[in-house]
């Protein structure tokens, strides 16, 4: 599904700081990877040019049969938006809001018609177990269950991939406990889950890890 070969990524701060060097991956349909490393690392470098938030230096990254290196901003945007979910350590969730709104707010520029919309949101959100939070202020939530809602928009739209940057950073050790349990069963649905980890529990959780030191990525 995805497949890099010699990319890299270097930024001019004087003289060339290297935040990827040279890297070979292929992530298979279905994978559940995880990505650990120190901080500064490389790690999130590495999401961002596999979901498309950013571009190599050198190198080529395919999607599919589609070479991202020769596709513009817009065409880059429109595959990030049909094919890749993203979840991240802060939950971005709009207060005044329900959490069945903001769920809906994470389809808002797709296809889909606000009756799809709402459908699709309480669907995503009974999968994750919120079905009785729906109508819930995200001031309302625990640490778990707005996790949980982020987890929900960023599958409504039924990705392909999802991307996780730390994705139970902010929470304790019960509700990384649900969190996990949630990406498992993702995953044995078939999604292919991507997710930048320091948490050793969590990158355990996946069949495939990677270790990024210094831009090198290597299989742990």
């Amino acid at each position: 599904m995805l497949s890099l070969r010699d990319v890299s990524r270097t930024y001019q701060d004087g003289q060339p700081v290297y935040a990827l060097r040279a890297t070979n991956l292929e992530v298979e349909t279905g994978d559940y990877v995880s990505i650990t490393g120190p901080s500064g690392s490389g790690k999130s470098t590495l999401l961002n040019i596999l979901g498309l938030l950013d571009v190599p230096t050198t190198g080529s990254y395919r999607v599919g049969a589609v070479e991202t290196a020769d596709c513009g901003p817009s065409t880059r945007g429109a595959i990030r938006g049909q094919l890749f979910g993203f979840v991240f350590q802060a939950f971005h969730l709009l207060p005044g809001r329900t959490a069945l709104e903001n769920v809906e707010l994470g389809m808002l520029y797709g296809p889909q018609g606000r009756r799809q919309r709402r459908l699709m949101a309480a669907e995503a959100l009974e999968r994750m177990g919120l079905a009785n939070r729906m109508t819930a202020d995200p001031r309302q939530l625990s640490g778990g269950e707005k996790q949980r809602v982020a987890i929900a928009r960023a599958v409504a739209a039924r990705p392909r991939v999802l991307f996780c940057d730390e994705p139970t950073g902010n929470l304790d050790t019960a509700n990384t406990a649900v969190v996990l349990t949630v990406l498992r069963q993702l995953n044995q649905e078939g999604l292919t889950l991507i997710v930048v980890t320091h948490d050793a529990e969590v990158a355990t959780e996946a069949h495939r890890r990677l270790r990024v030191t210094d831009g090198l990525v290597e299989e742990a």
